[in-house]
């Protein structure tokens, strides 16, 4: 069949609509996923080469350098890397179960002006600087917490997680309380766009079914966001793990693996350490931060392939991917 002119109405082959643009879309998408792992191996293998010295220095070329204070490079990483798990995996402890249920209450309970109003607070709180964080953790929060830290060691302090508190709170407690808030946005933000992604035909079901409100929930809702809350959590957990300025200015740094959570000068976080020595260091000892930096990049990649495996592991069972 013909049109006017002769021109065949059926279009030639390798000349359909958008088939150009369509090449070109796939080749920068593809493009971009190499641009990425490009970067991201440039930056492990920089910070491999720049690690290279400390990791191949003597223990007596790395008992020169002041902050170590004579121990070897794996005795100077294993409590950077404790205070750094402890405090985030706290962080998360605290601000998981918080996340949850102000995402709830903004996705399935609070009023529809009043869900709104709270969705943007909760970005907005999400675009606060870290040291703003710092400053209200230190100048707030440590007073604040005095006096309740002292009530903890006097009636619990026959426990080791809190005993041995003294004044002023600047101890891996509140490092954490401060980094659950600061990444309580970011988890809430994720938490609640998959709780309203959830069909309304699973909710109405349970309902139907004679569920509650919160059976609901527990039966519909929670397990179709079961892999974007890991995936939340995990987003919340990253940012905890490399904060520097708000854990910098509240925490008293420590060289210690303990679980004294009340006590100040028992720990620190790599990315403090890195931020609070970098100023001084030069030769060798910029080569340990940098070791130090790669434990770090180390974990966080660990930490990633986790979340992803997890989110595979249960897609199939949850409707947000």
């Amino acid at each position: 069949m013909e049109r006017a002119g002769g021109t065949s109405a059926v279009s030639r082959a390798g000349s359909a609509p958008g088939r150009v643009g369509n090449r070109i879309f796939s080749g920068l998408s593809f493009g971009a996923g190499v641009l990425m792992m490009v970067v991201l191996a440039l930056v492990a293998g920089f910070l491999i080469q720049e690690a290279m010295p400390a990791l191949s220095a003597s223990d007596q070329d790395l008992a020169e350098i002041s902050f170590m204070r004579g121990r070897s490079l794996a005795s100077y990483v294993a409590p950077l890397v404790f205070g750094t798990l402890l405090s985030s995996l706290m962080a998360v402890a605290v601000a998981v179960p918080l996340s949850i249920g102000v995402a709830l209450f903004i996705s399935h309970f609070a009023p529809r002006r009043l869900a709104q109003g709270l969705g943007y607070l909760v970005d907005l709180l999400a675009a606060i600087p870290s040291v703003v964080y710092g400053l209200w953790g230190f100048l707030w929060l440590v007073p604040l917490l005095d006096p309740f830290y002292s009530w903890l060691t006097e009636v619990l302090g026959f426990i080791p997680l809190f005993g041995g508190y003294q004044s002023p709170a600047k101890n891996i407690m509140t490092a954490s309380l401060v980094l659950a808030v600061m990444i309580l946005p970011i988890i809430t933000a994720t938490i609640r766009e998959v709780f309203l992604q959830t069909p309304t035909l699973y909710e109405e079901a349970s309902l139907a079914l004679g569920a509650t409100r919160y059976e609901m929930i527990r039966q519909a809702v929670l397990p179709y966001a079961r892999s974007g809350i890991v995936s939340g959590t995990m987003l919340g957990l990253g940012r905890a793990l490399g904060e520097t300025m708000a854990v910098l200015m509240i925490l008293s740094p420590g060289a210690s693996i303990n679980f004294h959570l009340l006590q100040a000068g028992q720990h620190q976080t790599i990315a403090a350490n890195i931020a609070g020595q970098f100023r001084e260091a030069f030769g060798l000892s910029v080569s340990v931060l940098i070791a130090t930096g790669l434990a770090l990049f180390i974990i966080t990649f660990l930490v990633n392939s986790l979340a992803r495996w997890v989110v595979a592991r249960h897609a199939e069972f949850s409707g947000a991917n």
